[in-house]
């Protein structure tokens, strides 16, 4: 696009940096903290191939939260919409994404929405597979394929960590369990779900998987690999309950489907128009990274890219 074109990206990069400062990288999963808080990198990709980074747009994180939408793209395909939310519903639930309160007290029983971790630990029960490792490597198939990458594996250092001290993500499967939401292994699903959270990334392999969401579901190779029903489903979602729960405020302010990752990444589309990649590992008290939120209210309000 030729407005991009004319941007001075390292410019608006370094004007966001400075936000590093406010926030703080995560350190209740062992060597998350072990992140330079000072890193910033972003990377903007559009539909006809051209690539605009900065900063360290290269350095390697994990995915964290923003597996939950590439698990959800598979889970869709394996078992069809009307399946998947009779088990995870499609509501912003108000709540921090590791909350389990509203899993008892609603009506529901229930997880509100596949973005916070209830509802993402269903979502992977219900990737097809063997066992665990034929489903975990079903998925990492699946990640490969849509960022184009088939050097994307696990950190497995942020792997055991997630799973030696996942006790809160435990408690919340076997509760999904003994309300039937969850069929099979209660272990295998939560080992699935550790792996896709602990799955190694930089901000061209999530600017990638934003213009995969851009282009509909298809890859740079004209490969339709998920329907547009589906990707339309993953948007809305995205839009609704992506930032956790500071989503409306960020709709508000940016307007654009996004996802975060307590890793530090941001993804977000411009549909039909951009793919974004964002790594700045500084979070804010809901788990968002600050300077990369701040970086997409200036670029929204540069370009006007907002979805409503």
């Amino acid at each position: 696009m030729e407005a991009l074109k004319t941007m001075d990206l390292n410019a608006l990069l370094e004007k966001n940096r400075a936000f590093t400062s406010l926030g703080k990288v995560a350190n209740y999963i062992p060597e998350l903290d072990k992140a330079n808080p000072n890193a910033f990198g972003v990377c903007i990709m559009d539909l006809e191939g051209n690539e605009y980074c900065a900063g360290e747009c290269n350095e390697k994180f994990t995915i964290q939260s923003i597996s939950k939408i590439v698990t959800l793209m598979l889970a869709l395909l394996d078992n069809g919409k009307e399946y998947v939310f009779s088990k995870v519903g499609m509501e912003p639930s108000g709540d921090p994404f590791n909350s389990i309160r509203k899993l008892e007290t609603s009506s529901r029983k229930k997880p509100y929405n596949p973005m916070i971790n209830a509802g993402a630990i269903a979502v992977s029960s219900m990737i097809k597979g063997d066992d665990g490792r034929d489903k975990f490597n079903r998925l990492l198939d699946f990640f490969r394929k849509i960022m184009e990458d088939d050097s994307i594996d696990v950190n497995y250092k942020i792997y055991i960590g997630e799973s030696e001290t996942g006790n809160r993500n435990r408690s919340m499967g076997y509760f999904l369990k003994s309300e039937g939401i969850i069929k099979g292994e209660v272990e295998e699903a939560l080992d699935v779900y550790f792996k896709q959270c602990s799955i190694e990334v930089t901000a061209k392999n999530i600017a990638k998987l934003g213009l995969f969401l851009a282009r509909n579901g298809v890859t740079s190779t004209g490969e339709q690999v998920v329907p547009y029903k589906i990707i339309r489903i993953i948007k809305t979602l995205m839009f609704t309950c992506g930032m956790y729960d500071k989503s409306g405020e960020f709709a508000v302010k940016v307007g654009l489907p996004s996802k975060s990752g307590v890793g530090g990444g941001i993804v977000s589309v411009v549909p039909g128009k951009l793919g974004i990649g964002i790594y700045a590992p500084a979070l804010d008290e809901k788990g968002n990274s600050v300077a990369g939120t701040k970086f997409l209210e200036d670029f929204a309000e540069m370009f006007d890219f907002r979805v409503l």
